[in-house]
């Protein structure tokens, strides 16, 4: 019966490997040995994306784009926060807080190599209006891991673009 168990589980490994699963927060190797981020000024969204390919990949991040094989440039990056519901006295109940981000892939002379496809996140954010402290703090919270998972998708976009191409 052991041994059953030992092939089932060495079958599910195998098999989730084979499919190209991956645990979130992993990141595709990039066919590049140096890469160049331009990001616009004042957005942290050029830093993160230099910090996860910095630490989980072989790719060095260079700081001149005459020195690299590719630039991601991020195009924009955006928040937006609307109205999701009222209650019966015309109060906000909830917001509806939106990240946008465009980015493409140049080759080192601005070459387009892929314009990559926009990526919308959305998060919903109960209010009280008792708690607008701990809520301000959320929302920041709630942008920062949308901001994250940009990261990561625009990572395994570049990969899959590069692979493809």
């Amino acid at each position: 019966m052991t041994t059953f168990r030992t092939l089932m589980a060495v079958s599910l490994v195998l098999g989730l490997a084979a499919c190209g699963f991956k645990l979130r927060g992993q990141v595709s190797e990039l066919p590049f040995e140096r890469v160049y981020i331009r990001a616009p000024a004042g957005q942290t969204i050029g830093s993160d994306l230099e910090r996860v390919i910095s630490t989980h990949t072989r790719v060095k991040v260079v700081n001149k784009a005459e020195k690299s094989e590719a630039i991601i440039q991020i195009v924009h990056a955006t928040r937006e926060k609307r109205i999701l519901s009222l209650s019966e006295s015309g109060r906000v109940r909830e917001f509806e807080l939106i990240y946008r981000v465009a980015a493409r892939l140049l080759d080192a002379h601005n070459a387009e190599l892929a314009s990559l496809q926009e990526i919308r996140l959305t998060r919903i954010l109960p209010f009280l209006d008792a708690q607008e402290l701990a809520k301000a703090a959320e929302e920041e919270m709630l942008y920062k891991d949308m901001q994250k998972d940009a990261v990561q998708q625009i990572l395994r976009q570049v990969s899959a673009v590069t692979s493809a191409g």
